[in-house]
C-alpha cells in the first residue's frame, strides 16, 4: 500500500532523526526529496509547497537547537500529513441503516458493496443490497453474483427501467434488514442527467449514509467528484478503492481533505475481507513503518472463522492438535493478504520486511500452498496422527506425489507439526508449575536450533 512513498517518507525521517546538525544544505535535500515524493503520489502541489515551506522554516529556526529541533521537525511532519488524511469517521448504526454507494464506472461500487455485506455479516448484521443501476445490466447480475459466492441477499430486476419504480417495488422487504445497500449507476463522467438520477433516488431512499467510491489513482479528478457530490447530496463518506495497487492514492486522499469529506473505508485487494476502516492514525503509523495492530486485529477479525476458531482452541487446550488445525492457520495467513502485509502492520517489522526480497516473499507463499496440498493428500488417520508418518516412507511419498510436493516438503511439515505440539504441551505444564530447569534447557535447545519458520 502506497509502498513508493512510504519508503520515502521513512527515508526523510532516518534522514532527520540520523542528522549530526540540520543545515541548509540538508534540510534542502530533506524537502526535495518531501516534495518529490509527495507530488508522485499525487499530492496537491500548492499543499505539498504548503507542508515542505513549513518544515523548512522550523528546520532553520535558530532559535530551536539540536535534539529537540530534529523532533520538532519530525512531529510537524507528522502533524502536516496526519491534517491531510482528516479525521476518522465512525459510522454509528441504528436499528435501520441504508448506505447509498455513488461513483462513476469503473470505480468499484458493486465490488464494495459486496465487501461491506462481508464486513458487516461478520458482526452479526442481517443485509441485502438491491440494484438501482437500471442503465448497465451487467452490474445487476455481477451484484447477484457477488451475492451467492458471499452469502448475502440481492434484489434486482432487468426489466424495470426506473430507479425509483424498482426501489418501491422492494420497500417493504427491506424493512427485514438491518442494512440496506444500494448500488445506483454511474457514468463515464460526471454530468446533469446523473447528478438529478441521484437526487431522485437519495429523496426516496433516505439513506443514514451516502458513500461516494473513487478509486486510488484517479488523481486530481477527485476534487471535482468529491465537491460535485457533496453539493447534490451531501455524501457522509468517501470510499478510496484498489489501495494495494498504486503510489498515486494522494490525490483522492488530499480530494476528500480539501472538500472537507472523511473517507470511512479504504479497499486493499480484490477479495471480499479487503476493506479496512479508515483510521488516519493507524494508516500514517502504517506509511511511516511504525505498524498497525489496530487494522491487523481487524483483519485477522474478518478472516477468522468462529466456529472453527474455537475448535482450534478446544483442540489446543486438550492437547490434540491436528494438522488440520496447522492447515487452518496457514489458510488464516493466506487469507489476511500474505506475508508482506501482516509485516507491514506489526510494529517494528517495517525495516525488516524492506529487506525481504520480492522472490523470498513468493517463495514463502508457495510454501504455504505445498503445505497446504500436501495436508489435503492426507488421510484422516494421518491427518489426526501425523506420528505415523515418520516411520512409514511409502505414505510420505504418495502424500508427496498426490500433492505436487516433494518428500522434504511433508517431512518438514511433520516436523513443525511437532514442535508446535511440543511447545503448547510444555507451555500447558509451565502453567501448572510441571516443568523441571533441565526439560526447560532442552526445550530452549530445540527451538534455538530449529526455529518455528516456514
Amino acid at each position: 500500500m502506497l509502498d513508493k512513498l512510504s519508503s520515502a517518507l521513512k527515508k526523510t525521517t532516518d534522514k532527520i532523526a540520523n542528522a549530526v546538525f540540520l543545515d541548509k544544505k540538508l534540510v534542502d535535500s530533506i524537502v526535495k526529496d518531501l516534495q518529490r515524493s509527495l507530488i508522485e503520489a499525487d499530492v496537491n502541489v500548492s499543499l505539498v509547497l504548503e507542508i515542505t515551506q513549513k518544515i523548512k522554516k522550523v528546520a532553520l529556526d535558530e532559535r530551536i537547537s539540536g535534539i529537540e529541533k530534529k523532533e520538532h521537525v519530525i512531529k510537524l511532519l507528522h502533524d502536516e500529513l496526519l491534517e491531510i488524511l482528516g479525521k476518522e469517521k465512525e459510522i454509528k448504526l441504528g436499528k435501520k441503516n441504508t448506505f447509498m454507494m455513488l461513483g462513476l464506472y469503473g470505480a468499484g461500487k458493486t465490488t464494495t458493496i459486496s465487501k461491506l455485506a462481508h464486513y458487516y455479516s461478520k458482526r452479526g448484521k442481517k443485509l441485502v443490497a438491491i440494484s438501482l443501476d437500471v442503465h448497465r445490466p451487467a452490474a445487476q447480475d455481477q451484484l447477484e453474483q457477488l451475492g451467492k459466492k458471499s452469502n448475502f441477499t440481492t434484489f434486482t430486476d432487468k426489466k424495470e427501467k426506473d430507479p425509483i419504480k424498482l426501489y418501491k417495488k422492494y420497500q417493504s422487504k427491506l424493512k427485514d434488514y438491518d442494512i440496506v445497500l444500494v448500488d445506483t449507476a454511474g457514468r463515464d463522467a460526471l454530468d446533469d442527467e446523473l447528478i438529478q438520477e441521484i437526487k431522485a433516488i437519495n429523496k426516496i431512499v433516505k439513506p443514514t449514509e451516502t458513500l461516494l467510491v473513487m478509486p486510488a489513482d484517479i488523481g486530481q479528478a477527485a476534487r471535482k467528484q468529491a465537491s460535485t457530490f457533496k453539493e447534490a447530496v451531501n455524501i457522509t463518506g468517501v470510499v478510496i478503492t484498489r489501495m494495494d495497487s498504486t503510489a498515486k492514492a494522494g490525490g483522492a486522499l488530499t480530494a476528500c481533505y480539501e472538500a472537507k469529506v472523511p473517507v470511512v473505508f479504504i479497499g486493499t485487494g480484490e477479495k471480499p475481507h479487503d476493506l479496512e476502516i479508515f483510521d488516519p492514525e493507524s494508516f500514517l503509523s502504517r506509511l511511516l513503518g511504525l505498524g498497525d495492530l489496530k487494522s491487523l486485529m481487524e483483519k485477522i477479525k474478518s478472516v477468522t472463522d468462529e466456529k472453527k476458531l474455537a475448535k482450534t482452541k478446544a483442540n489446543i487446550e486438550e492437547g490434540k492438535l491436528t494438522l488440520r488445525d496447522v492447515q487452518a492457520q496457514l489458510e488464516s495467513a493466506e487469507s489476511m493478504g500474505g506475508i508482506d502485509k501482516i509485516m507491514s502492520m506489526i510494529p517494528g517489522m517495517g525495516k525488516a520486511k524492506e529487506k525481504i526480497t520480492d522472490a523470498q516473499l513468493e517463495q514463502q507463499q508457495k510454501k504455504i500452498k505445498n503445505y497446504k496440498n500436501a495436508i489435503n493428500s492426507m488421510t484422516q488417520e494421518e491427518i489426526e496422527n501425523p506420528e505415523i508418518l515418520e516411520k512409514q516412507t511409502s505414505r510420505i511419498q504418495r502424500i508427496a506425489k498426490g500433492s505436487g510436493t516433494s518428500t522434504s516438503d511433508v517431512r518438514f511439515l511433520i516436523k513443525q507439526y511437532k514442535l508446535l505440539k511440543d511447545l503448547i504441551k510444555n507451555q500447558s505444564q509451565l502453567a501448572e508449575g510441571k516443568l523441571d530447569q533441565k526439560t526447560l534447557m532442552k526445550m530452549a535447545r530445540k527451538l534455538g536450533k530449529k526455529g518455528m519458520r516456514i
